[in-house]
């Protein structure tokens, strides 16, 4: 091998892909936070981070298409900004996003197994692991059958308590109480369940055509999830109401609120698979940037490798697996990830400051977009809660030093890889 990844994944695979990641276990959890802080608003909070998903995905999407490689805004970063730029957002990407898994696998070990989460947990990132080791067409295979399962479970939900008596189509609209503070702080919570496309841009070299597949592929997944979560929001809100804020569970508490109870157990099953559909997208997603900064010597070299048989990265893909697997076992960083939204915020207005200065004939997106895009990152990542910024700034601080510390250390490192064409 020459140390790149094989071209398998066509149009069809790369928005399953992205759906997988966005279409995850965020709807079943992130309703009820987003609730709290906008109260009524809650749909206005899904538009605005639709608004600023969309600048990012339209960013990803012009830079993936001139740089179709592994590593995502890591790369873009890099080639349009410095390196110091692209490093931090790939250091950001990868210490939130890792948090990510191991919340993941601990949400699949709660539904699953509560009393065993942990090991639960632990199981689902081994069994992972090993489908994306063998290959990504496997992966894009089993998330095809975990997209089909929660699309089922999701559109369940919505007739179900669409056609509910109890349902009150009055509940949707925006009522009294609603700030711009708590729109904004649910728009960013909501905003971590959109950002799933950026898989489709990490995996930009393994993707066949990318020029074409990529700008094609991440407004299409954006555009149905967008979908999806709005009628889903709607049926939960016309059936819950003010009291969707106050449920750890939303979904099964609106098709209990219903009278549909025997369903309870399939969403909790949908919910589950959900979890495994982000956690497989996750793992894909962070071993393909850990696989981009280890070429670049940000990262051990030896996590470069790939493999001869597979073209996967093999090596980065054990290593995040490891890492995952030892947080998942040894603590639980559910209620602890919200450095993880700051983070990628902070990545995707990488993203967007880098599609600021592409060219016309760099397929340069209209100024507005990128502006948006920086923007309103900026504004969800500090919408966001005071511990959760604290953490996420201290993770980017901590980031930077190393990268400072390192140049110190090792003047003159340069990059010794050439980007893959698309």
């Amino acid at each position: 091998m020459d140390g790149r990844l094989r071209r398998q994944l066509g149009l069809f695979d790369a928005v399953t892909i992205g759906l997988g990641s966005m279409i995850g276990a965020g709807i079943f959890a992130v309703l009820a936070p987003a609730a709290a802080a906008a109260g009524s608003g809650l749909l206005v909070g899904l538009a605005v981070a639709a608004v600023v998903a969309y600048c990012n995905a339209t960013s990803s999407a012009r830079l993936a298409a001139l740089y179709p490689a592994s590593g995502g805004t890591y790369v873009y970063g890099r080639e349009r900004l410095g390196e110091f730029w692209g490093y931090l957002a790939g250091w950001g990407f990868v210490v939130g996003k890792t948090a990510s898994c191991a919340a993941m696998a601990l949400t699949v070990g709660v539904y699953v197994w509560p009393q065993h989460a942990h090991a639960v947990a632990v199981a689902a990132v081994v069994t992972l692991t090993a489908v994306n080791y063998v290959g990504v067409q496997k992966s894009a295979w089993l998330t095809r059958a975990i997209v089909a399962v929660v699309l089922v479970v999701l559109a369940g939900v919505v007739v179900v308590c669409g056609t509910a008596d109890t349902a009150d189509a009055g509940l949707v609209f925006v009522g009294r109480g609603v700030t711009a503070g708590g729109v904004l702080q649910a728009a960013a919570l909501l905003f971590f369940a959109f950002a799933g496309y950026a898989r489709i841009a990490t995996l930009g070299e393994e993707v066949r055509d990318p020029a074409r597949t990529i700008p094609r592929a991440i407004p299409l997944a954006l555009g149905i999830a967008l979908g999806v979560y709005a009628f889903v929001s709607v049926a939960v809100l016309a059936v819950l109401g003010g009291h969707l804020a106050g449920t750890t569970a939303p979904l099964t508490d609106a098709v209990r609120a219903a009278g549909w109870t025997s369903l309870v157990p399939v969403v909790r099953v949908g919910a589950a698979v959900a979890a495994l559909g982000s956690l497989l997208a996750l793992i894909l997603g962070v071993s393909r940037t850990s696989f981009a900064m280890a070429r670049d010597r940000h990262l051990p070299r030896a996590l470069a490798a790939v493999h001869p048989r597979f073209g996967v990265p093999h090596r980065a893909e054990l290593a995040v697996g490891a890492v995952v697997a030892v947080v998942a076992a040894t603590a639980d960083v559910r209620a602890a990830i919200g450095f993880s939204s700051f983070a990628v915020l902070v990545y995707y207005a990488v993203a967007n400051a880098s599609a600021w200065t592409l060219r016309p004939g760099e397929g340069r997106p209209p100024r507005l977009i990128p502006v948006l895009g920086i923007v309103g990152c900026l504004a969800l990542a500090f919408a966001l809660p005071l511990q959760s910024v604290l953490a996420g700034a201290g993770v980017v601080t901590f980031g930077a030093i190393a990268y400072g510390v390192r140049r110190l250390r090792t003047p003159g490192t340069d990059r010794t890889n050439e980007l893959p064409h698309a």
